[in-house]
């Protein structure tokens, strides 16, 4: 049983890392598309808004 854990807590680590930096890329791919710029710098300018 102790060497199941063992494996399984490593694989779990090594691929749960890859996982994690693989959406982490993802989001900043995202956020940084210069075709995302207009929309982001509308979202930053709506707290000034006066309505």
């Amino acid at each position: 049983m102790d060497a199941t854990y063992k494996a399984f807590a490593e694989f779990a680590q090594t691929w749960g890392l890859i996982y994690f930096v693989g959406i982490f890329l993802a989001a900043l791919v995202y956020a940084l598309r210069p075709s995302r710029k207009d929309f982001f710098d509308a979202a930053a300018r709506m707290p000034l808004r006066e309505d």
